[in-house]
């Protein structure tokens, strides 16, 4: 089954210009799989295997996102399969996906958010540079991975907008605070400890060798500064897109605008912060309205 997984991951790299990050996890996940077969023939999986795999699953405790996206890997190689004529029938057909449990997003309140974005140092190239990818996060609602894969021109400082890549290498155009603006000119207009290469698709975020920004290292920056001014929650750079959205939604933006901004393919998957407005709401009028 290995040549088949392999020819898989390419069809997702090439035809459906998947992440590299979502490319990684299916090939974990589909190796778990073959090992959970046990050397069983592709060809001879049936519908009673994948069911048998998902209980091994739940029986070790496995979230139901977790399981989730598995069993979404796992249509989508059988799938594949079934469109290349590999197999007659698709073994994954009709297994239905757990109901994940719904959990609210994590967000900061304003204060909060205004704590982090000025924890930073501002007499240093890299608290600059700090200050503006919190800025940027905050004020355009980024997923990591997008706000790493920007480069110079992405950026119209005139009109204030950024070009991003969204998942599946999809496109849009994002408005930025001019507060937001303001801080990535303080950033470029200091002077690197190593720039990195001139040219086309220059990364707009580099780290101290010259280098493209990690995920992991946004991630560990803006660790450092929730720390830093002791904020209890677990504050990621996703909590700052949680509140990007939760606070537009508080201050009356429509959900349809919100999507766009996030660039949500389903309108479900931004409807998850009206639950946290509804419940802001719900506790300012008990703690309020003298019936309540």
């Amino acid at each position: 089954m290995e040549k088949q997984v392999q020819d898989f991951l390419t069809y997702l790299q090439v035809e459906k210009n998947a992440s590299s990050h979502t490319t990684k996890n299916y090939a974990i996940d589909l190796r778990e799989f073959g090992r959970f077969l046990g050397g069983k023939n592709f060809q001879e999986i049936r519908y009673q295997d994948i069911r048998s795999f998902l209980a091994l699953l739940k029986s070790r405790s496995f979230s139901k996102s977790s399981m989730a996206r598995k069993l979404a890997c796992i249509r989508s190689f059988f799938k594949y399969l079934s469109r290349e004529n590999f197999l007659k029938s698709n073994p994954a057909a009709g297994i239905a996906t757990p109901k994940r449990e719904k959990r609210l997003p994590v967000f900061l309140d304003p204060e909060e958010i205004t704590h982090l974005i000025e924890a930073p140092a501002q007499n240093t190239w890299e608290g600059k540079r700090d200050r503006s990818i919190l800025e940027t996060l905050y004020s355009a609602g980024l997923r990591v991975s997008e706000l790493v894969g920007l480069n110079h021109e992405d950026v119209d400082f005139f009109s204030g907008l950024l070009r991003v890549r969204g998942k599946g290498k999809k496109e849009r155009v994002v408005p930025v605070g001019q507060v937001a603006v303001k801080a990535m000119q303080d950033y470029l207009s200091h002077k690197a400890p190593r720039d990195g290469a001139p040219g086309f698709k220059k990364p707009l975020y580099i780290n101290r060798f010259g280098g493209r920004l990690t995920d992991r290292s946004v991630r560990r920056i803006t660790l450092k500064y929730a720390q830093r001014i002791s904020l209890r929650k677990g504050v990621s750079p996703h909590t700052l897109r949680h509140s990007f959205a939760t606070h537009l939604l508080d201050r009356g933006a429509d959900l349809r605008s919100v999507q766009e901004l996030l660039g949500h393919e389903n309108l479900s998957t931004t409807q998850i912060y009206t639950h946290v407005t509804t419940r802001r709401l719900k506790e300012a009028y008990e703690a309020a309205h003298p019936r309540a």
